[in-house]
């Protein structure tokens, strides 16, 4: 008798908004319908065929901006590192070039496979790698993210790899693989801090990266090149590790992690008095600001694909790719 008095007092507003959030939680119940909270819930960062449509569109926007020289048909499918490197060659090739590519050839990607890890949060993400019509018999390893429902699907880190170099992922009973959080000391370097490590490594050498070309054989070539009959080349390297260029790691079979990570890249060439400053090519040209009297400077952003062990033991490069972003004369 009291509740039945005290659901007549409630204003008409009220007893209506009473009303429709009753109707809504039973149909939500009848329907089967539940929202669920990305942030918090573990799921798959996509679906297999969200994946492939992904793929797809990303190669479409590609071929299409490198056909014109034009970044602004695939600005909105890359991000980050690749996003550097890849607006940087289409406008040195569009300042060479204004009608288009004149020896545009499109790229197919075939034979994909896509590992979709599930996680709770943002950014999700998923690699795809696939056999590509360039480079020979690499695979075309792409990481895909977003940072949201409503977002597109961009490509943040683009590595080609050796035939056999990609490793196999730890998978559970689904087949949806595991991300590895940033932060974790279970590897022989923290994802979060490999770009840093890197970046010192090129500058003074160490144990923590394995022999090979973007190691040791990079600082070799280096050291051969920094000082030149005329012309002194110095070099300063530096990590990126925030935002879209944060590192991105997968659990390996073996308890490692296959970990993607951004570095950026100077090189300073100063011409002895009287000499001058050679330049490479005609997309050099196009990238340079300044007139170049003693000196270039060359700024590069790199994306690396590391082989991170369990436990301890050198970081094996297995994929890297750096290019010019721009260019200062002086």
């Amino acid at each position: 008798m009291t509740r039945e008095r005290s659901r007549r007092r409630l204003p008409r507003r009220d007893r209506n908004a009473a009303l429709a959030a009753s109707l809504t939680a039973l149909s939500l119940t009848v329907s089967g319908c539940v929202v669920v909270h990305g942030e918090r819930v573990v799921l798959p960062a996509a679906t297999r065929a969200e994946a492939a449509a992904a793929l797809t569109a990303f190669t479409d926007a590609y071929n299409r901006a490198d056909k014109a020289y034009d970044s602004s048909l695939d600005a909105p499918y890359v991000t980050g590192a690749l996003a550097d490197i890849d607006s940087a060659r289409l406008r040195a090739g569009h300042t060479n070039s204004p009608s288009g590519n004149p020896n545009h050839t499109p790229l197919t990607l075939t034979d994909a496979k896509f590992t979709i890890p599930a996680k709770a949060g943002w950014p999700r993400w998923f690699v795809a790698d696939a056999r590509g019509s360039r480079g020979g018999d690499a695979r075309w390893v792409l990481v895909f993210t977003r940072n949201g429902m409503g977002e597109r699907w961009q490509v943040a880190y683009l590595t080609l790899m050796a035939p056999g170099t990609v490793p196999e992922f730890r998978k559970d009973k689904d087949g949806w693989a595991e991300a590895v959080p940033a932060d974790t000391t279970r590897l022989a370097v923290r994802p979060d801090e490999l770009s840093t490590s890197y970046a010192a490594y090129l500058k003074d050498g160490g144990k923590t990266f394995a022999d090979g070309r973007d190691t040791s054989r990079l600082r070799a070539d280096r050291r051969k090149l920094a000082e030149k009959p005329g012309l002194v080349r110095q070099y300063v390297d530096e990590p990126l590790t925030h935002g879209d260029y944060a590192p991105l790691a997968l659990r390996t079979a073996d308890g490692g992690a296959l970990v993607f990570f951004a570095t950026r890249h100077f090189e300073k060439q100063t011409a002895a008095a009287g000499a001058t400053v050679p330049v490479a090519n005609r997309d050099v040209q196009a990238l340079i600001k300044g007139e170049v009297k003693q000196s270039l400077t060359l700024q590069s952003i790199a994306n690396e694909a590391v082989l991170d062990p369990a436990g301890t033991g050198p970081v094996r490069m297995l994929g890297r790719i750096q290019g010019l972003t721009s260019a200062q004369g002086e």
